[in-house]
This record gives C-alpha cells, sequence and structure tokens, in this order.
C-alpha cells in the first residue's frame, strides 16, 4: 500500500513539475515576443548597414534628428554642457601634449 501511495505522489510530482515547467516556457516566450522583439527587430536594421536601404533610412534618420534639434532654442542642457566642455577641455590637453 506504501510503495502504491509513494508511485502515486511521484507521479504527481512529476505532471506538476512539467505542468510547472511548460508554464514557464510559454511565460517567457510570451514576454520576450512582446517586450523585446521590437527592440531587437530595430537593432537588427542598425546592425545591417551594408544593405543600401537601411544606409538611405539611417541617414534620412539623422537629418531629421538634427534639423528638429536646431529648432530648439538650447540643444544641450547645463549637465550635457558641462561634461562636453571637461571632455574637450581634456582632449585638447592630450592634442596639445602630442604638439610638444
Amino acid at each position: 500500500m506504501s510503495d502504491k501511495k509513494n508511485s502515486n505522489n511521484l507521479k504527481l510530482f512529476f505532471i506538476k513539475l512539467s505542468a510547472v515547467t511548460f508554464s514557464i516556457i510559454i511565460i517567457l516566450n510570451v514576454t520576450y515576443n512582446l517586450i523585446f522583439a521590437d527592440k531587437l527587430e530595430s537593432f537588427n536594421k542598425i546592425l545591417r548597414l551594408n544593405e543600401k536601404e537601411n544606409i538611405e533610412f539611417i541617414k534620412n534618420k539623422i537629418r531629421s534628428e538634427i534639423s528638429s534639434g536646431l529648432e530648439k532654442e538650447k540643444l544641450l542642457n547645463e549637465e550635457d554642457k558641462i561634461l562636453i566642455y571637461k571632455f574637450y577641455k581634456k582632449i585638447k590637453k592630450e592634442f596639445d601634449e602630442i604638439e610638444k
């Protein structure tokens, strides 16, 4: 009787285990498709820069972003200005060291 009960418990355990595993796989698959697939598709477009169509798309996107940026009164916020200025000074210092 005890062996039969253990056998039934073991079968029940494996059925539950396989159901939980299958559920986790389904949840991960749906999450991947809903959240990451669109982002990965746009990332793959960027990586395929050898195709003329993608090169034209990237060029047009850059042009439109530059145009919309030029229409703004301020291009950079204060934090970005300070960061770029410090970067510029550091590069300038390194170039001055080259000339010496």
